[in-house]
């Protein structure tokens, strides 16, 4: 502390006699105060998250977390499934097209509900509390902190690649240490400016386009030279096993996924009615023209059986190809990695922010820094459940309980729009994509969760289990507000050394 008077943050409404603070286990019901501690003078400014993000910042966010890892080093899974290049191909185009008319419909959702959280947001406004909070647990319980460490341990592990080659073994101590100095050092990008964040991706988002575009590049010039043996007869070796195929489809938009995430941020999107679809409509485009040719380029380099056996399609690539500068691949992996981690701790930490104005989370991560206007609890939350996660060592079988979560929450957001539509005729949408759209998207949904479930029935129902069990949570911290005084008094004491710790109160609400 500055001085050594004794700081009070005292609850609106309370005198100073009362020796003990009311608890805070709402913000709605009982707001925090929004002095500032320690002394420090309120700004001028309305404390709250600022639209700051310009359409390049959208585009940039939703091209740079969908171009991750996967097309760099993990093309095989629908190929190894689907058994042709030409059928290969499709499923890559088929998977893009799939992924555009998703993305339209959340363009809908996220301009006639100009609130961040994204699919958080859309279930609390059609369906109610419940069913947010319970795809709010699974998602600060798995789903997001465990993304966010296995993208970051891909950046460790092909950022050692140059270093020790593909015959060596990296030490997976230290990649486990680049990882969270990965985490760390983006965390406190994001605590300090939304702005340097998003220049962060910015950058990073054309380093890895400029890594696809050398890829596709140098394969047509392969190809124009003649090199189209692993074209002809394209479809032979074609399956007829639809349940290949559609773990051909689950693996292509694996790749894609990412599409929805500028839906977390609407409220920091400058101007969202007219950027947010202008920026799905450039973006996802792109990527699928980017991937559909980097496929053609990788057949261009690689034979199906070549491709089959890498372990890293790119650096495999690279290596048949470009002769001395194939370093760059596995670079560009790393930097395409590091862009992902930024999106995805940039876009994440809101949904945590909006659950915890809503009631769902503690008061504190609904906090922004008085000097910064970032949501630095929240990124703290994040970054700290990430970096336990990179303890783990079977990260990746928690992800799969949860495969199915995502496809029924995406699917259950355009079962929102089809609801919307039809008991709130009246609300503004600036734009209103044909009904064809969400109702077959909405059937594609619920074949890929009865896929899902097909395939994999055992992690499905420890999926199901995990997210049942916040309902007791949701019962005993949210529903019910009759907790024991020494709770209240507990959670009421760590939020204001929250408070004082980070500089941060309430977001201040427009007049």
């Amino acid at each position: 502390m500055a001085d050594n008077t004794e700081t009070k943050v005292i609850q609106p409404g309370k005198g100073e006699g009362d020796n003990q603070p009311a608890a805070v286990p709402n913000p709605e019901k009982a707001p925090l105060p929004d002095d500032v501690p320690n002394g420090v003078p309120a700004s001028k400014d309305k404390i709250k998250l600022e639209p700051t993000m310009s359409l390049l910042n959208g585009v940039t966010i939703i091209v740079g977390i969908i171009i991750g890892s996967g097309i760099f080093i993990s093309p095989q899974v629908v190929l190894s499934n689907t058994g042709s290049v030409g059928l290969s191909l499709l499923v890559w185009t088929f998977c893009g097209v799939f992924s555009l008319v998703g993305a339209l419909c959340y363009g809908e959702l996220g301009t006639a509900i100009q609130m961040s959280g994204g699919d958080y947001a859309y279930f609390l406004l059609a369906f109610g509390q419940l069913p947010a909070f319970l795809l709010l647990w699974v998602t600060i319980l798995i789903i997001r902190p465990t993304a966010q460490a296995i993208v970051a341990i891909t950046f460790g592990q092909y950022l050692l690649e140059p270093f020790f080659g593909s015959h060596c073994e990296t030490p997976e101590s230290v990649v486990r240490l680049l990882a969270a100095l990965c985490i760390l050092v983006l965390t406190f990008i994001n605590m300090y400016s939304v702005k340097m964040a998003t220049k962060v991706q910015d950058l990073f988002t054309a380093a890895k386009v400029m890594a696809l575009i050398i890829i596709i590049i140098t394969g047509l010039v392969y190809l124009c030279m003649g090199n189209t043996e692993n074209f002809n007869n394209s479809f032979e070796g074609t399956t007829d096993d639809p349940k290949k195929i559609a773990l051909a489809v689950y693996g292509g938009l694996f790749a894609y996924g990412g599409w929805n995430y500028l839906n977390y941020v609407t409220e920091e999107l400058k101007d969202p009615a007219r950027n947010l679809p202008r920026a799905i409509a450039l973006s996802v485009p792109v990527v699928i023209l980017i991937y559909v040719l980097a496929n053609i380029a990788y057949f261009t380099a690689m034979s199906p059986e070549e491709l089959l056996i890498s372990k890293a399609v790119a650096v495999t690539f690279g290596q048949k190809l470009l002769g001395p500068m194939a370093w760059i691949m596995p670079i560009s992996v790393a930097l395409s990695t590091f862009g992902g981690v930024n999106g995805l701790l940039l876009t994440g930490s809101r949904i945590y922010f909006v659950g915890a104005r809503q009631g769902h989370l503690p008061d504190a991560i609904a906090m922004i820094s008085v000097k910064y206007k970032t949501p630095t609890p929240s990124l703290v939350l994040t970054c700290i459940l990430s970096l336990m996660y990179l303890l783990s060592p079977n990260i990746i079988t928690l992800i799969n309980y949860f495969s199915f979560v995502t496809w029924t929450s995406v699917g259950i957001s355009i079962a929102a729009l089809l609801y919307l539509r039809v008991y709130e005729p009246e609300r503004t949408r600036p734009i209103k994509v044909n009904l064809l759209l969400p109702i077959s998207f909405l059937i594609a949904c619920i074949f890929l969760v009865v896929m899902g479930i097909w395939a994999a029935p055992m992690d499905t129902l420890i999926g199901i289990i995990i997210t049942l069990s916040g309902v007791p949570v949701y019962l005993l911290f949210v529903y019910y507000q009759g907790l024991p005084k020494f709770w209240k008094d507990f959670v009421y004491t760590c939020t204001v050394y929250i408070q004082k710790l980070f500089v941060a109160v309430k977001e201040e609400k427009d007049d």
